[in-house]
């Protein structure tokens, strides 16, 4: 594959972000199909050319096609898997059974398995050795996205030169993807930042300021690197866009779905009530788990995301994690 081969996208997944990147393909000039699960969506997005259930309110581009059929997508150069993480084993399972192995499998969706504690290319690796798999990541709000805002991202595979004709593809003058060979990097960042999001919000619904957040944003980074560093990545990619970079912007605004999480149970809302009043996912609610429970098992200490799971899970409370957590022995920063 090389240069000005990928000409057709598919999209599979038309949620908030799925269908931000379907804008980025439509205005890239590529030929877009957006697949949605629901039928209704689909319908929607062809009729009136907004998505009103997952991003109401952006104009989306006339070019984008969307489907309610995977075998639709037959035709495509690329897929763009834009599922939630906890989803994708079973949406990729359809994928590759009606669609095929032949095209790159690129994963866009934030978190680790429940359950496996695998991350989302070892999950298509399961469903089929002979898929290839990429990882777009990286610090980008849908809505940003989809209007044409500036963002850049990663785009990472095994073989950098196999995903550079899909980063030149997408590319344009607000969308600038960056290249890695470090594909267990880019999957870290983007899943534990979701769960230092949560733990953000919180201090900003406990009302405990500024410089608590910028505290405990520097000490998450601490455990994503940690983490991360323990299941293969590299250093420099946990410290570019798909870890340092998405980890900044989803610690600082509440639109981030998982820092409005922990906001709202900061404010004393149970976890329950709040993703229950949701279309949109938390994927940080559902990575909190297994993240601490792989640190378990590769003995390192994540105090922050054990915090956040055991408050998401309503095993301890909100004040009580914050008294453990600032009750840690005191020790060098580094």
């Amino acid at each position: 594959m090389s240069k000005g081969e990928v000409t057709r996208i598919g999209v599979v997944g038309a949620g908030a972000w799925g269908t931000a990147l379907a804008s980025v393909a439509a205005r890239a000039e590529l030929d877009v199909k957006l697949w949605a699960y629901e039928a209704d969506v689909a319908e929607a997005i062809n009729e009136s050319h907004e998505n009103t259930t997952y991003l109401e309110g952006v104009a989306l581009d006339e070019a984008i096609v969307a489907t309610n059929d995977l075998t639709d997508l037959v035709d495509r150069e690329a897929i763009l898997l834009v599922t939630p993480a906890q989803a994708l084993r079973d949406v990729a399972t359809d994928v590759i059974e009606k669609v095929g192995t032949h095209l790159p499998l690129v994963v866009c969706s934030k978190g680790i398995e429940r359950g496996s504690g695998l991350l989302m290319t070892e999950v298509l690796a399961e469903i089929s050795p002979y898929a290839e798999a990429l990882v777009l990541s990286g610090p980008s709000f849908a809505a940003d996205v989809a209007r044409g805002l500036p963002t850049a991202v990663t785009l990472a595979g095994r073989d950098v030169e196999r995903a550079r004709p899909i980063a030149e593809a997408l590319s344009g003058p607000t969308f600038r993807p960056y290249l890695s060979g470090d594909i267990v990097g880019a999957q870290v960042g983007g899943a534990v930042k979701n769960v230092l999001a949560i733990a953000c919000g919180i201090v900003d619904g406990k009302g405990l300021g500024a410089s608590a957040r910028a505290a405990l944003t520097a000490r998450g980074f601490v455990e994503l690197v940690r983490f991360g560093t323990a299941l293969g990545a590299q250093p420099e990619t946990l410290n570019g866009l798909s870890g340092l970079g998405d980890l900044i912007l989803t610690c600082t605004s509440t639109q981030s779905r998982n820092m409005s999480l922990g906001v709202a149970l900061g404010e004393g809302r149970s976890t329950g009530d709040v993703l229950n009043a949701r279309t949109s996912i938390s994927e940080g609610a559902y990575t909190a788990r297994v993240v601490a429970e792989m640190a378990v098992d590769m003995g390192i200490e994540l105090p922050i995301c054990t915090a956040v799971h055991e408050i998401v899970e309503d095993i301890t409370s909100v004040d009580d994690a914050i008294e453990q957590l600032l009750a840690r022995p005191i020790k060098a920063e580094n």
